[in-house]
């Protein structure tokens, strides 16, 4: 017993022998060390940073175009796509709480290239301006230029491809559309006013969103309600499972199969190439003009479709017609992660132009990510 008080009081006593630190606010006039040193060399961010800046320097001459040669100096297109780019990344909700982030955070500060001491813009700065970038073709050439980076390193496939067509909520509420007729009664007032309209069948060709004209009701299976949406396609090859190109429509039943033959025309090489598709692309009108552009249709069979599949065992007898029917899933993944907290679950913004910069930007966001961990370690200085 006595010398379990001993070794008890030994340690009571290294214990205590530590001195507090006291808790004095000592807010420094000056500080020493840079922004650059701040942020550790092995963050992500670096990477991105450095394919995002790569990309945005070869479209500088389509910024050029947009803006006035005179006038008061804007805020540089640059940041604000750089800033778009960390609100795709972070899945910040809104250009609001993205502007209050940047105020304090100086990893942000950093990624937009912006100093300790700069001001940061109002977060309308992005609505008066996104006009601009839509006009440029930003989203777009971003991730083009992201892939012909891809595409110079061996990461991107050149013959084999998938497709697929997800749905894009719409801003716009089923409560808010209006008869085109103009025969229904006015609203009630107020910002979130109630609307009963059970019972009353409302269709793409008798109601319309006021504020959201193209945004259609649309289901992609039974048993779902039905709400308004747009829809976004997009082109995967098969090496990595990386997105080539986008296309945001109206949401329709032949959406789909015709964005997939305009992202087919787009590609430089048509003839030689497989695409991969699932049973909805299962159609004689789809697989016969995939074959007149010299593309292989590898979509999965639909055996109950009216008078059966428009596919046959000269094309499911090869090796590689399963290896496309496995492969095709992966673009699941890229609307996955779109959908995270993300614009592809539900836009915050209105109009088809607008949609597709969003998604597009999305979806390039996902492609910038994942070439830039592909890419390999920069040699050594």
């Amino acid at each position: 017993m006595p010398r379990m008080r001993h070794s008890t009081t030994n340690a009571v006593k290294r214990w205590k022998s530590g001195m507090r630190g006291t808790d004095v606010d000592q807010g420094g006039l000056f500080s020493y060390v840079s922004m650059e040193q701040r942020i550790p060399p092995t963050h992500p961010l670096r990477r991105i940073r450095a394919l995002l800046d790569e990309a945005l320097d070869s479209i500088s001459r389509d910024f050029d175009r947009v803006y006035a040669e005179g006038g008061r100096e804007s805020v540089a297109p640059e940041r604000l796509v750089r800033a778009l780019v960390l609100q795709v990344l972070y899945s910040i909700r809104s250009e609001r709480l993205l502007c209050e982030q940047l105020d304090y955070n100086l990893l942000f500060r950093w990624f937009v290239g912006l100093s300790m001491d700069d001001r940061i813009w109002d977060h309308s700065t992005f609505t008066k301006n996104r006009d601009r970038l839509i006009q440029a073709g930003v989203a777009r050439k971003l991730l083009r230029r992201i892939g012909r980076r891809a595409r110079r390193e061996g990461l991107l496939s050149s013959e084999h491809f998938s497709v697929d067509g997800t749905l894009i909520e719409a801003w716009s509420a089923v409560k808010s559309m209006r008869r085109r007729d103009g025969k229904d009664d006015p609203p009630p007032p107020g910002r979130n006013p109630h609307v009963d309209f059970h019972g009353e069948r409302r269709t793409n060709e008798t109601h319309v969103a006021p504020h959201e004209p193209q945004a259609k009701l649309f289901k992609k299976s039974a048993g779902q309600a039905a709400k308004l949406c747009y829809m976004g396609h997009v082109l995967m090859e098969h090496r990595q499972g990386l997105p080539v190109d986008v296309q945001i429509t109206e949401a329709d039943g032949f959406a789909e199969r015709e964005a997939a033959l305009t992202l087919l025309k787009r590609q430089g090489r048509r003839s030689g190439i497989t695409l991969a598709g699932d049973k909805w692309y299962d159609t004689r009108g789809f697989v016969a003009a995939c074959r007149e552009l010299g593309v292989t249709p590898h979509v999965a069979q639909n055996l109950r479709h009216q008078g059966g599949s428009a596919i046959d065992a000269r094309t499911t007898r090869h090796g590689g017609y399963l290896a496309s029917q496995r492969l095709r899933k992966r673009i699941e993944e890229i609307f996955g992660w779109s959908k995270d907290g993300r614009a592809l679950r539900k836009m915050r913004v209105r109009g088809l132009p607008s949609v597709a910069f969003m998604a597009t930007l999305t979806i390039g966001c996902n492609s910038l990510l994942r070439v830039a961990k592909l890419l390999p370690d920069p040699a050594p200085a």
